[in-house]
């Protein structure tokens, strides 16, 4: 009887004849290639042992097992990283491998499908570090450190890790553990305090599994201030270590370390602090302590990601009065960043985000794409990577990585510009009825967003119900106008599309004036 081929990804692979095929052409596999990959297939995501690989590949053979090594290796290679950026063949650690992925099989006209991941990624999320000493001033050095632990564990790849927006949102939230992780969508929370005098600081850090409601772990640290880089990163991996221990022990990303100048991280740190309230005059200020940590320590990663993030949210926000000299230093800002940690996944992002705005959405796609090929979970790498796609003209392709993004990310205050390149990759997709009741979860999110509004206005007309269509453009018309809404590069790179979006309003403001 013949066996049915197997499909997953861009793959269809035929094990009665080893034969695999990419997008319908042949594959140069190897036989022994074959035999490894029909194995780990067969297994339908079980695990296979070594000894039970090596007798597929070489029967009745005494081979090394670093002839095992080489052959899975090439085998990785040849696959390349499934979709969401993860590797097609896992190892188990001390048991063997097996193969992840979703894996379709046709059999007498029916339909087979089995999925190889059998453990989901868990979430995590930290929140908001309370900060003990009750002085406002010092507010951005607890923030400091959440920020640090959520861009660590974003590193681990098998963490879904809750955005800072998201997170952030709970600060004072008076609700319990186990409500706020069902609201964020996640497994695991992290709390903690820090209290400072003079030099000295005591960092409290507490780890709870809100599903079994217990506390997983907790430690509390004195220590010089000069000692904090350390501390930070052996919090992060102590974390890890308690929720997957052995994959941390055979697979763990180590956590870049500091470069030790205490000073320019307290500049970042302060810098973040006003960059996240998303106003003209503290995205600036936070600009000049982003410049002052990267001259003061220019090994110190994190100062030029972040001087690469502002500059992209100042040309976003219409904040600049030049654009081609902030996405300049933007753009050699993500570059550095990139050379001084190429393993992190903001760095990736930061150099996206810019590109973005600066007129360069093919380096913003692939820069997206490798920032989620370094995390698969990380949010904002699939967020920047639909906005690239969108910018470009390309309204289909812009649809999934900004739906996936936002599931992953849902309850960040600044998530109106993604809900809006969603609501614009829907509308110019064909999907007027999907903008339409994404536009509505948006509202939830952010009721105050005139861009939010004039889109949800334009759905409503295009579809001929005038009198939804008036009441949000007259919503829109009440509310403060930024200095801008993050759309430039869409309207600059799809004139057409946005001419048809004018042509719309346009079209609501004329009912409006003949109903009055």
């Amino acid at each position: 009887m013949n066996t049915p081929p197997l499909a997953f990804g861009h793959f269809k692979f035929i094990a009665e004849n080893g034969c695999l095929l990419r997008d319908k052409r042949p594959v140069a596999i190897g036989a022994r290639g074959a035999s490894l990959l029909a194995t780990l297939l067969s297994a339908q995501g079980g695990v296979v042992s070594k000894s039970a690989l090596m007798d597929a590949v070489w029967p009745g053979l005494a081979v090394e097992e670093s002839n095992l090594s080489v052959q899975l290796a090439a085998l990785r290679k040849l696959l390349g990283p499934a979709s969401d950026g993860s590797e097609w063949i896992v190892t188990v650690p001390r048991v063997g491998y097996r193969f992840s992925g979703v894996v379709e099989s046709r059999t007498d006209g029916a339909d087979s499908v089995w999925h190889a991941e059998t453990r989901p990624i868990p979430g995590i999320a930290v929140l908001p570090f309370e900060n003990l000493a009750g002085d406002a001033e010092r507010q951005y050095l607890a923030d400091g450190v959440a920020d640090d632990l959520i861009m660590a564990l974003a590193r681990f790849r098998w963490f879904r890790v809750a955005s800072r927006g998201a997170s952030f949102c709970r600060r004072n939230d008076s609700k319990d553990p186990q409500a706020i992780a069902r609201e964020l969508g996640v497994d695991f929370l992290v709390d903690g305090a820090i209290r400072q005098s003079g030099d000295r600081i005591r960092i409290s850090v507490h780890l709870a599994d809100t599903a079994e409601g217990a506390t997983v772990w907790s430690e509390h640290y004195d220590l010089q201030m000069a000692d904090l880089f350390a501390v930070q990163d052996a919090i992060a991996e102590r974390i890890a270590a308690a929720i997957e221990p052995e994959l941390l022990l055979r697979h763990g990303l180590p956590v870049a370390p500091h470069t030790g100048n205490i000073t320019a991280w307290d500049l970042v740190r302060q810098g973040t602090f006003n960059f996240h309230k998303v106003t003209q005059p503290t995205h600036l200020l936070a600009r000049r302590f982003f410049r002052d940590a990267a001259q003061l320590d220019p090994m110190l990663p994190e100062a030029q990601i972040w001087r690469a993030r502002v500059n992209a949210g100042l040309i976003a926000y219409g904040w600049t009065d030049n654009p081609a000299e902030d996405g300049k230093e933007g753009l050699d800002a993500a570059l550095r960043a990139i050379y001084l940690d190429a393993r992190n996944p903001y760095a990736h992002y930061a150099l996206a985000i810019v590109s973005a705005y600066s007129g360069r959405p093919e380096q913003a796609i692939l820069a997206a794409e490798r920032s989620i090929e370094l995390g698969s979970s990380f949010a904002l790498g699939h967020l920047v990577l639909g906005m690239a796609h969108l910018f470009s003209g390309d309204a289909a392709g812009a649809r999934r990585p900004l739906a996936h993004g936002l599931e992953l990310n849902p309850h960040d205050p600044q998530n109106g510009v993604w809900f809006s390149l969603l609501m614009l990759a829907l509308f110019f997709s064909g999907d007027v009825g999907g903008a339409l009741e994404t536009g509505r979860t948006a509202l939830k999110a952010r009721p105050d967003w005139p861009a939010l509004l004039r889109i949800q206005a334009c759905c409503h007309a295009a579809v001929g119900d005038r009198q939804q269509a008036r009441r949000f453009a007259a919503a829109a018309s009440d509310f403060p106008e930024a200095a801008g809404d993050a759309l430039g590069p869409f309207r600059d790179g799809n004139k057409e599309w946005a001419r048809r979006l004018q042509e719309l309003l346009r079209e609501v403001d004329l009912q409006t004036r003949q109903t009055d």
